[in-house]
């Protein structure tokens, strides 16, 4: 199916929602679900669990097709379908999502979590709740986080312990002002480029590294050209479910409990997946012996590179009280 944009995407969504105003007379609503990834992509697993929890639990009232693959829309132009009661789901990073509600950008800082037990008792806490509250006044509804994983460096050049070791290297990065700004803290030089073009780039010399997950590294054989590996774990940005908000009022109070509750639980299918899918990644990776593995235990010299990237990132008035009650999760 090809993506809606332009005036076939205003089409798509004054029809859809002029069908969702309506939906509370009916007996029983399907509603869309638009997810970026492939079909066996572990958020596709969680988006298919969720649907099949919330079909159960409403005796078929509610169903809920997941469309994979960018079927229907990419991430930017999902969000702001579900924004206009367009679409009823989408499963997005909070990475975009930042560019309309600010504060969510918190979860993008560089070394914000300590570690992944402190990223799931934030998430899963009472400020992970009011994170996803802040979408609310955005037009969406925050459900659940799902997993995406670490971010680490990697390069063609040489084995990277420390941030000394990064400096002079040229590592692409997304064209993000945050990612740019960690990575010209750190010492090296942010290079913006389209992600097909990276494997090329490190064959040709026009860049020296990257920074991605596990599965990104081995999938586009990234660990080929550069096979040096740093586990620093820069970035632990979550995934989000949402929904319209628009669609979540047209719902009943007990209609609402159930798609939250099969939002939550469907958690633990795609955590469980995301590890499956990461750690066979990492089992191709090592039995190609071809890429050294660098693991970070002291953070501190990196925390300090980065302090800039937390002074300069415009998160909106809540940010220093959010980064304090990340900090202060046990």
């Amino acid at each position: 199916m090809m993506k809606a944009t332009g005036k076939l995407l205003a089409m798509l969504v004054l029809a859809v929602a002029a069908a969702l105003v309506m939906a509370p007379a009916l007996s029983a609503q399907t509603l869309q679900l638009s997810d970026n990834q492939p079909p066996d992509y572990p958020t596709t697993i969680g988006d298919r669990k969720f649907a099949e929890l919330v079909k159960e639990r409403t005796d078929g009232r509610i169903t809920i097709d997941v469309y994979d693959s960018a079927q229907l829309f990419d991430e930017k132009s999902a969000i702001e379908a579900a924004q206009m009661g367009g679409l009823a789901f989408c499963r997005v990073n909070a990475q975009p999502l930042s560019d309309f509600t600010p504060a969510l950008g918190v979860l993008s800082l560089p070394y914000i979590f300590r570690d992944e037990a402190h990223l799931w008792s934030t998430l899963n806490g009472p400020v992970g709740e009011e994170l996803l509250k802040e979408l609310e006044d955005n037009g969406l509804v925050g459900l659940t986080y799902y997993d995406s994983g670490s971010r680490h460096f990697y390069n063609n050049k040489r084995e990277v312990k420390t941030p000394a070791d990064m400096k002079g290297l040229k590592i692409r990065v997304q064209q993000s002002k945050l990612m740019m700004g960690l990575v010209t803290s750190l010492g090296a030089s942010a290079t913006p480029m389209a992600y097909g073009e990276v494997f090329a780039s490190l064959q040709s010399g026009v860049i020296d590294g990257a920074e991605n997950n596990w599965p990104s590294y081995y999938s586009t054989s990234h660990y080929e050209v550069a096979p040096f590996y740093t586990l620093d774990f820069h970035t632990r940005t979550p995934e989000v479910l949402c929904m319209s908000k628009f669609v979540w009022d047209s719902l009943s109070p007990e209609d609402q409990k159930i798609i939250k509750d099969a939002a939550v639980e469907s958690q633990s299918t795609q955590r469980e997946s995301w590890k499956a899918y990461e750690a066979r990644a990492i089992e191709a990776i090592r039995a190609s012996g071809k890429v050294t593995v660098t693991i970070v235990n002291d953070f501190t010299p990196w925390k300090e590179a980065v302090q800039k990237v937390y002074d300069d990132v415009d998160l909106g008035p809540k940010k220093g009280e959010y980064i304090k009650k990340i900090g202060d999760v046990k």
